[in-house]
């Protein structure tokens, strides 16, 4: 196994004694972890996983990858387990408008990458643990949600399911902070902004850009020039391709997941939240676009090699 890079001066990694004591909280702890994915027990370091009986949780692939770069589509799944799918109210295609459809194929752009299968209505997994289960409209978009209640066993097992996912992603990421010593994090989402209806004026691009760059959980003074190298990369017009509006925190900041990051992972981890507005498909019907989504694919895959060059200097 490879070794981290040694700290210059001024290196704010944690060191190796500060790493073995760094807390495992409930969604940290790997040692329960009951895996779904069917690539991350490959990985060189972290538990044996078990597979699920049901739908995976997680997909993987690519975890032994000798690039610093990881990406995670934690809201691309539709998929819902069956004692959840008898309790909904909300249809199929409702539900799809505020999942996060084709973020696995733009994750795929990276060859380490961490694909969600399951709906975030049975488990939102960029909300703090306490919230990860939707309790009403206030916190689903004014949305109805639940045909009832739902009962105690039922939550229990989502929230199982929570603590799974963040216990391997802890797994996951230990063992990029151990061979890489410092990584890049890609939070990749999609959001809405034909709100008003399929008919109606989309959002105004003013505060709508193509792509939103949460940054605001990282430590600026450390990842500043790879925030600006990545931004610049992504955003800059190449071939027959114009130049993307790709501009930070404006409607979305970072959530749960890059912030969970940054806090197990300080000085190791530069985690971004990257939200693609939602003109790669019809938000309505579904429909793709896949000469639009190579595109998004094709750019963010170049601002992540582009982005290399930053990380390279920083060890």
């Amino acid at each position: 196994m490879a070794t981290a890079p040694s700290s210059p001066k001024g290196d704010k990694r944690p060191r190796d004694d500060q790493r073995a004591r760094r807390p495992r909280t409930a969604e940290t702890a790997p040692a329960d972890v009951r895996e779904t994915s069917t690539g991350a027990s490959r990985g060189r370091r972290g538990p044996r996983l078990r597979a699920l009986p049901r739908q995976a949780l997680f997909t993987s692939k690519g975890l032994n990858t000798a690039t610093p770069v990881i990406a995670f589509a934690i809201h691309n799944g539709h998929h819902v387990r069956s004692e959840i799918r008898s309790h909904l109210a909300i249809s199929s295609a409702a539900r799809k408008r505020e999942e996060d459809p084709y973020t696995g194929e733009i994750a795929a752009a990276v060859e380490a990458h961490v694909v969600v299968q399951r709906s975030r209505f049975e488990v939102d997994l960029n909300r703090p643990p306490e919230r990860a289960v939707y309790a009403g409209r206030s916190e689903a978009w004014g949305l109805d949600v639940w045909r009832r209640r739902l009962p105690l066993a039922v939550k229990r097992e989502s929230r199982f399911e929570y603590r799974a996912f963040y216990g391997a992603a802890y797994a996951i990421l230990a063992d990029f902070e151990h061979r890489f010593g410092r990584f890049l994090v890609l939070d990749i989402h999609s959001y809405n902004h034909r709100r008003d209806g399929p008919d109606a004026p989309p959002s105004s691009p003013r505060r709508n850009p193509e792509v939103n760059v949460g940054s605001s959980p990282l430590d600026r003074e450390l990842w500043a020039p790879l925030v600006r190298r990545f931004n610049r990369e992504l955003a800059s017009a190449r071939g027959d391709h114009q130049a993307l509006d790709v501009r930070e925190n404006v409607r979305f900041r970072g959530s749960h997941f890059v912030t969970w990051v940054h806090q197990n992972f300080a000085g190791s981890a530069c985690a971004l939240a990257l939200e693609f507005k939602k003109t790669f498909m019809d938000e309505w019907t579904g429909r793709v676009d896949r000469v639009r989504l190579r595109v998004l694919r094709a750019r963010l895959r170049r601002a992540t090699l582009a982005s290399l060059a930053e990380l390279e200097r920083m060890r």
